[in-house]
């Protein structure tokens, strides 16, 4: 992609999930140039990150094999920690939230409600939790 194309990332996402739409949510998750591959099984795992990887070579994108890991048996992506256990969140992102210094402002409110209700799912009662904020 060119340098100084306004809407260069746009245009590369969108590629990105045209070339993968098939597999997204079903064994792919493509966020701007990062992809993530999950599966059941290791046989599974193979025959899927083949499928990617062919995929990419096809349309001629390629990806830095020093930035890139195989095989995990835990990643942390998006904020989020994903294994064989289930996905929860990133203790790192908890901490971050915990060790929050006080809101001064209420636009500092909302972005820290923002922030907060992006891992939403895993706070129980979370509606509740930030009326008063809100």
């Amino acid at each position: 992609m060119l340098f100084g194309v306004t809407n260069a990332l746009t245009v590369f996402i969108d590629y990105m999930n045209r070339i993968f739409r098939s597999f997204l949510d079903k064994f792919v998750v493509v966020f701007i140039d990062d992809i993530l591959i999950y599966s059941r099984t290791q046989e599974e795992h193979a025959k899927h990150l083949r499928l990617v990887l062919s995929i990419l070579r096809e349309k001629q994108l390629y990806a830095k094999l020093s930035k890139c890991e195989f095989w995990m048996d835990e990643v942390q992506f998006l904020g989020h920690v994903i294994s064989a256990q289930g996905i929860v969140v990133d203790p790192t992102k908890v901490d971050a939230v915990a060790k929050w210094e006080s809101l001064k402002s209420a636009t500092e409110i909302r972005s820290f409600v923002g922030l907060a209700g992006y891992y939403k799912r895993f706070i129980e009662g979370f509606s509740k939790i930030v009326v008063p904020l809100t």
